[in-house]
């Protein structure tokens, strides 16, 4: 099967969050599976490294037709890992730093949506599966559709749309539609929703088939706490809505190979994870005590992270015989707390108020609990990368989080960490101590993390879920 994998980042190109992580490793495991799976991204010129400029090759140009506009598409292409990955070229919308946040992403999206179809005849690479994720790509099965489907080798691609975080939906004012998307007025309902644009809607519309990053997140968003306002249009289109858990690329993330780590370890030589958090209490100068649980969290500082609950309780945790560390950047506010934190407990807390990949591998390795309390959670992906290191996860059971983290169970000895089920600071509380107690119980704390260490978080059990729903429509 031929696969083109439609996403607005992709790692290592370019990466901000688990999108990128995704475009990146599950394309990998459709190639061990047989098939031919490739990526399309923007060119952001100003955030590839140039490593990785120098080993594209020029392919070829086009023009992209958005509304009143015809735009230049280049098309760069690069090999990585065994997969070939193609890059949309346009300095005017792409030659920037950052990838979004800019006042005319709606524009420079529905160009790239516009672009994918649009070069399939350039890169001569016209797959059976196109497969869109999150907002910036939404608009592709919609062009599709309306422009490209009356001829041949288009009619039968598939189209799939996967929405990795629903609270950003792209949406913006209804002077979108004729003045940059250029749609007919007969596709208009197409992504109008509540009085604006709405990309999202779009590509829920226009695909075959939609999915989510968990079976549980799946559920949730027909729930109008958690859609954002799409409930009802999910709810018309539920028959195609499918929950794929997200995986890891166990490659990357290997506390054997890991080269962040102060020493490698396994499961079998899990003695040896210790010296990891010697080797970070020296590094952020906190006392180095192995019989002491360290908490551990690398998260954005939002509320939608859980920053709320753990702010209402973090003194009741320090008052413990613990040590706690925070990396992360986010709201002024949380990242103020976790500053007043450290103020008053200098010798047990430490706040990182940065993103680095580095501490972040460090603080899988050497932590003993991973806290991640997120009011919702599509999928998540620290929590699998913490069991993969040997870290517990205490975790609130929303979306992802519930399906890959199995409550421990001390007489069977079964599940993989700790949880908690309501949006409360004591219900998260509670799951806390309840890790903090198993820490002193030996026998119990081996079980719970040689039980998520043994976890398969790959991504060929998804990439296999994902080929039944393409085989499917």
């Amino acid at each position: 099967m031929k696969i083109l994998f439609v996403a607005s980042e992709a790692a290592p190109f370019a990466r901000t969050g688990g999108l990128g992580d995704v475009a990146g490793a599950l394309p990998k495991a459709f190639k061990k599976l047989g098939h031919d799976a490739r990526v399309i991204l923007p060119y952001y010129k100003e955030e590839i490294k140039d490593s990785f400029k120098s080993s594209m090759r020029f392919v070829g140009s086009t023009f992209v037709d958005l509304s009143w506009r015809r735009q230049y598409a280049g098309v760069y292409e690069a090999v990585y890992d065994g997969i070939t990955y193609y890059f949309v070229d346009n300095e005017f919308y792409f030659k920037r730093r950052g990838l979004y946040g800019h006042f005319d992403d709606g524009e420079r999206f529905a160009y790239f949506a516009k672009a994918v179809p649009e070069v399939l005849p350039l890169i001569g690479f016209f797959p059976d599966v196109l497969h869109c994720n999150d907002w910036q790509t939404a608009l592709t099965p919609v062009y599709l559709d309306v422009y490209y489907r009356f001829s041949d080798e288009y009619r039968n691609i598939k189209t799939v749309f996967t929405i990795h975080n629903i609270e950003f939906q792209g949406k913006y004012g209804t002077e979108l539609l004729a003045d940059v998307m250029g749609l007919p007025e007969w596709a208009h309902s197409l992504v109008l929703n509540d009085g604006c644009v709405n990309y999202m809607k779009g590509g829920i519309e226009s695909a075959a088939a939609v999915t989510t990053v968990s079976e549980t997140y799946a559920t949730e968003i027909l729930d109008p706490f958690y859609s954002y306002g799409l409930d009802g249009i999910l709810s018309e289109r539920r028959y195609k809505l499918h929950g794929v858990i997200n995986g890891i690329d166990t490659a990357v993330y290997d506390p054997a190979k890991d080269d962040a780590l102060f020493q490698n370890y396994t499961l079998r030589s899990i003695g040896k994870k210790k010296l990891n958090k010697k080797g970070l209490c020296e590094m952020i100068d906190l006392a180095y005590d192995e019989n002491r649980p360290l908490i551990a969290m690398v998260t954005r500082l939002t509320e939608q992270k859980g920053m709320d609950l753990v702010a209402a309780v973090v003194d009741e945790i320090m008052r413990a015989d613990v040590q706690m560390v925070v990396l992360g950047t986010g709201d002024w506010k949380y990242e103020n707390m976790i500053k007043r934190v450290q103020e008053q407990y200098p010798a047990k807390f430490r706040a990182i108020l940065q993103f680095s990949s580095d501490i972040a591998s460090k603080l899988y390795g050497a932590a003993d609990i991973f806290l991640m309390p997120s009011k919702f959670e599509p999928c998540g992906l620290s929590q699998m990368i913490a069991m993969r290191y040997g870290t517990v996860p205490v975790v609130r059971e929303t979306g992802g989080l519930k399906d890959t983290v199995e409550p421990y169970n001390p007489v069977e000895k079964t599940g993989v960490g700790f949880t908690f089920k309501t949006n409360n600071s004591y219900d998260m509380l509670d799951a806390v101590w309840r890790a903090y107690g198993t820490f002193f119980d030996k026998e119990n704390w081996k079980a719970v993390v040689s039980n998520g260490m043994k976890k398969d978080f790959g991504w060929e059990v998804s990439a296999k879920k994902y080929l039944d729903i393409y085989n499917g429509i």
